[in-house]
């Protein structure tokens, strides 16, 4: 444990983003895979689209990684759909 004041203030401070950055990351998941199964209407594949977009440009995610889900889930609607 920190002994300077600000040290424990960035300990709590970054504890409380990981945790907010682990809920957006596992929500993340979920509405993927669950887009997935269902046969990923459009609406529906639009909404985790953005949802992945929205992590990249908070930083939860790296840019990457959100295009390239994108581009699987696309991929997967345009085979079932």
């Amino acid at each position: 444990m920190p002994n300077i004041k600000s040290a424990k203030k960035w300990v709590r401070a970054s504890e409380k983003r990981r945790k907010r950055n682990l809920d957006v990351k596992t929500r993340l998941k979920s509405s993927f895979k669950k887009a997935t199964v269902q046969g990923a209407s459009s609406e529906l594949v639009r909404g985790v689209a953005s949802a992945y977009d929205k992590a990249a440009a908070r930083g939860i995610i790296h840019r990457n990684k959100a295009n390239r889900k994108k581009s699987r889930l696309a991929k997967q609607a345009a085979k079932k759909g």
